[in-house]
């Protein structure tokens, strides 16, 4: 394997792979989406699988696609924050954390689908580390996840996407995404000063 194809895997071999995982979710449907999403009740009855796999499956194909987006757009940006293993804890982290935060906090929310909870929470990880490496970008990335969210909160989200992707779009699911990212970088940052 040459450099180039090492630096290629080492940065976008993590992406890459949830990718895969999520288009063989979508494959699956309606399958995949019966025992892999977030059900209230199915969680309440010992199926805790459903905190970390409800983000890898998605309502349609639509949903997959904009979500993929994203995450395409989350390996532009901060693919030099990444390695495969970092890329996988981050991630799993902000998935497990979203649905524990939709589990705790919005016990209204019965069933829940998508990436874009813990792509929030991997976006704000992001802006931090692109702050924490003095690249002032970081900053209008973070103002703007932070605003979409907050506009969110206080709106909702439009109809016309709910339409898409043939669900209610899960703004608390946005927000605790976010939440999770923030907490992570915080925990990730603090045993790197102290080791300094």
């Amino acid at each position: 394997m040459t450099d180039k194809s090492k630096q290629f895997v080492t940065a976008y071999g993590g992406p890459v792979l949830l990718a895969l995982i999520a288009l063989l979710a979508q494959a699956f449907e309606p399958l995949s989406g019966q025992w892999l999403a977030y059900d209230r009740y199915a969680v309440e009855g010992m199926e805790t699988w459903r905190l970390l796999t409800a983000n890898i499956v998605h309502t349609n194909f639509y949903h997959t696609v904009l979500n993929l987006t994203g995450l395409l757009l989350l390996s532009l940006l901060h693919s030099q924050h990444y390695r495969i293993i970092r890329f996988w804890k981050v991630f799993l982290w902000c998935a497990v954390l979203t649905s524990v935060g939709i589990y705790f906090f919005s016990p209204g929310l019965i069933w829940y689908a998508g990436l874009s909870g813990a792509l929030h929470g991997m976006f704000i990880w992001g802006a931090c580390m692109d702050i924490r490496a003095g690249m002032k970008s970081g900053f209008l990335l973070l103002a703007g996840v932070l605003l979409k969210v907050c506009y969110e909160q206080v709106y909702g989200s439009s109809d016309e996407l709910a339409s898409l992707i043939d669900a209610t779009v899960a703004v608390d699911a946005h927000l605790y995404g976010a939440i999770a990212g923030i907490i992570i970088f915080v925990l990730m940052i603090i045993p790197a000063r102290r080791s300094r």
